[in-house]
């Protein structure tokens, strides 16, 4: 709907307005009304502050879509019904209008609960879609016949070129009927023509097809994509609308593929020349490849719960495509070409009910950490001069297989290492920093030559052969901050992981098993503390840094101008005092991992070690327990 009048504060309506204004002329808009019809009248009510009401229509089981007299009027007309899938018959529907909590509605919506009727869909479309909120100025179904009288008139829609943003893009047409594909090309134009700032968006073509369907002709379809694209919720977003904006979603999705689907992510370093080509198609698994009765319950969801709805469906497709080449049901030869022919035959493998089901099993993190990890992603790709359509990708995951040398690892377990890394940093290619081989074997050369880098990987190789180490998200430099007293930095992005014998990761305890930050109650009114870093308040007569009995924990102090995102901005309320100790280092040695043990204690000579289990990392021992150190490197970040 479009509002005219001042900003916030009553600020004055600025060149977007304007623009708008200029393309409907001076006169009172006013909503379009839903169509009604036996299902009941539509209630509104004010809920609580905290549970606000959100109406959705529940119609009788008995009031069916009839195709050639629908009481819905004009819904279905550019439906090709041949090619509708049935209807769910589960009774799902009640004989009642109801007001509903946001809460209570999302759960209507993961259930399926529109799924058995297509009015009853239609209907909560056009409801939900309307109380999204959205810029002050947002084109409507008024605005788009005023538009597509001045730009079509009396021509034909492909005497029109298709915007720019599409750029090649897919463009799924569903169930739609060819006047149905007309239409999705008119309102992509006059999309493009009222939304000039739109860039790139791959997936604004599905979105609008699937919502055609259900909507009463092109116009209330335009008018609801506007406002998924005008939304201005905090922290939340519908349809990316830049190639930076989408690169930089595609490197999100492959950081939390990277958390919550280990077993998938390592498949696809080891077996794909480029991870991130693999992860930019996330999109397309759901709004091209998923067919029409699972993309339209995904939608469902979707258009209450936003973006974060659409990682955890690629996460569940993920998993479930690495459940089904380990139960020998495929072969992996092209992963990124199993992956697509595994999701466009998903029947073969579950349902739409069971496919949501994992989806929302899985324990992501918040909307605002995923966004904050999203605006991260977006700085890393801006500084890499990354922000507008490549014809070539420039960036992939960074490691040379032909000129990288190491002496600890191949160039192949360094690819998976590197693929376990934050995408931000993946960008950039291994640059060696220090090794026991050049450098030698002291401590102080290893700092002198590690500070002003971050992050850094740390590699092991013991005398037996294991090779083990660490990804640390801070600079070493780090160190000097406590004045000389013993104490632990860094972000929950740091990890322990194992290589050989076996290769595998140990993150912080926390992305595990987040449930973990709700043993220490609290009161209502008490305010979580940041992430700490535990200091030692005293240096342990020893110089070891092992006990616990000396930790205290202060605010975390966060590098200037730097974003680090989810984990370094949770605000957990920790168990254990143990529980955020990454990395510290003294004259003494070096520690990474604390609480009841260390992950990786090397002394001063960087000769001698020990592997433990430790609190922060809930890790084993990464080799054998008491070690001799072979070799030692660590590898920097270049131009990061």
């Amino acid at each position: 709907m479009l509002q005219v009048g001042l900003g916030p504060s009553g600020s004055p309506r600025g060149a977007a307005e304007d623009f708008l204004l200029d393309q409907l002329g001076k006169r009172s808009r006013s909503y379009l009304a839903l169509v009604s019809s036996g299902g009941g009248d539509m209630e509104a009510t004010q809920g609580p502050a905290d549970s606000p009401q959100v109406p959705v229509l529940i119609i009788s089981e008995a009031e069916t879509w009839d195709i050639d007299a629908s009481s819905c009027v004009g819904c279905g007309e550019f439906v090709d019904w041949d090619k509708m899938p049935e209807l769910d018959q589960q009774p799902r529907a009640h004989s009642q209008s109801l007001t509903q909590t946001s809460k209570e509605l999302k759960k209507l919506a993961r259930e399926g609960h529109w799924a058995t009727n297509h009015v009853l869909r239609a209907r909560a479309y056009q409801q939900i879609i309307q109380h999204i909120p959205c810029r002050l100025v947002t084109p409507d179904a008024l605005v788009y016949r005023d538009v597509t009288s001045r730009l079509f008139g009396k021509q034909s829609v492909s005497s029109h070129p298709l915007p720019e943003f599409l750029g090649g893009c897919r463009m799924p047409t569903y169930c739609l009927t060819m006047e149905g594909v007309t239409a999705v090309k008119k309102i992509l134009i006059c999309l493009g023509n009222l939304f000039p700032d739109i860039t790139y968006s791959p997936i604004l073509p599905a979105v609008v097809a699937l919502l055609l369907h259900y909507s009463e002709d092109e116009a209330q379809c335009f008018g609801n994509v506007s406002r998924l694209l005008a939304c201005n919720d905090s922290h939340t977003s519908y349809i990316d609308q830049s190639f930076l904006a989408h690169q930089a979603s595609c490197m999100t999705f492959g950081d939390l593929a990277n958390k919550h689907c280990p077993a998938a992510h390592r498949l696809i370093a080891s077996t794909s020349e480029n991870v991130f080509e693999v992860y930019s198609e996330w999109l397309e698994w759901i709004f091209g490849d998923l067919p029409f009765d699972y993309a339209i319950r995904i939608l469902d969801v979707y258009l209450l719960e936003g973006q974060k709805v659409l990682y955890r469906i690629a996460l569940a497709l993920l998993r479930q495509h690495r459940l089904s080449v380990t139960s020998g049901e495929l072969e992996v030869t092209n992963v990124k070409g199993d992956l697509k022919a595994f999701v466009q035959n998903i029947r073969e493998h579950m349902t739409a009910d069971k496919l949501l089901e994992r989806a929302f099993g899985i324990r992501l993190f918040s909307r605002k950490e995923i966004w904050l990890l999203q605006m991260a992603n977006r700085k890393a790709l801006a500084e890499k001069g990354i922000t507008v359509v490549q014809r070539r990708q420039l960036f992939h995951l960074a490691v040379d297989m032909l000129n990288f040398s190491s002496a600890i690892v191949t160039a192949q377990e360094m690819r998976i290492v590197w693929s376990w890394i934050p995408e931000r940093f993946s960008l950039f290619p291994p640059v060696l920093l220090f090794s026991t081989s050049e450098n030698g074997y002291s401590l102080q050369r290893f700092y002198s030559c590690c500070e002003g880098y971050e992050p850094t990987v740390l590699l092991i190789k013991t005398m037996q052969g294991e090779v083990c180490g660490a990804f640390l998200s801070s600079d070493w430099n780090e160190r000097k901050k406590s004045g000389g007293r013993s104490s632990f930095f860094g972000t929950g992005e740091c990890f322990v992981f194992s290589v050989r014998p076996e290769m595998e990761r140990y993150e912080w305890v926390f992305i595990k098993k987040p449930e973990l930050t709700k043993a220490v109650p609290r009161s209502p009114c008490q305010r979580l503390p940041s992430p700490a870093s535990p200091v030692l308040s005293t240096p342990p007569p020893d110089g070891h840094l092992a006990s616990s009995n000396h930790l205290t924990v202060p605010v975390l102090q966060r590098a200037k101008g730097r974003l680090s995102p989810y984990l370094a901005i949770r605000h957990f309320l920790l168990p254990s005092k143990t529980a955020s100790m990454f990395m510290s280092g003294t004259r003494e040695g070096i520690v990474i991992g604390g609480g009841g043990g260390q992950a990786l204690y090397i002394d001063a000579d960087l000769y001698y070690g020990r592997t433990e289990h430790c609190e922060t990392f809930d890790n084993p021992p990464l080799c054998q327990e008491n070690f001799q150190v072979q070799l030692l490197e660590v590898w920097g970040f270049q131009n990061a």
